[in-house]
């Protein structure tokens, strides 16, 4: 299964998602949303996806969030959803995600949900081998 990772240029967390994945070799396709931004349809399913909602999707250190913050919570969900789709850099990222998985942020521990289920089984089998 492929991860879309949801990149921009200047993000070193982007950068050790995508290191991450090409160190253990999972296929991805990246995309810069700063040159390509999300539709509206695509900031939507990133919520459907998402456990956390619109808090876990908007990065509160960004330059636009600051000229905004005092209106968000005022706003619809559609008028939020157009605001990021029409402002990428108020959203968190690295996103990675596939059809049922999403991970907004660079983890080490939470990443590895993008391995294949048998690498996962067999990391397990080894640290409990390990612990032994």
């Amino acid at each position: 299964m492929t991860v879309n990772l949801l990149t921009t240029p200047s993000c070193t967390s982007c950068r050790k998602a995508k290191q991450w994945l090409v160190d253990h070799k999972v296929p991805f396709i990246e995309r810069n949303i700063f040159a390509n931004p999300l539709s509206t349809d695509e900031i939507k399913q990133i919520l459907m996806l998402s456990e956390r909602g619109t808090d876990g999707l908007i990065s509160t250190r960004s330059y636009v969030y600051e000229q905004y913050k005092e209106k968000i919570n005022s706003l619809t969900i559609g008028e939020l959803i157009k605001l990021l789709a029409a402002h990428p850099e108020m959203i968190r990222r690295p996103i990675l995600m596939d059809e049922k998985r999403l991970e907004i942020g660079f983890n080490d521990d939470e990443i590895r949900c993008f391995l294949p289920r048998e690498l996962r089984k067999n990391d397990l089998e080894r640290l409990v081998r390990d612990a032994l």
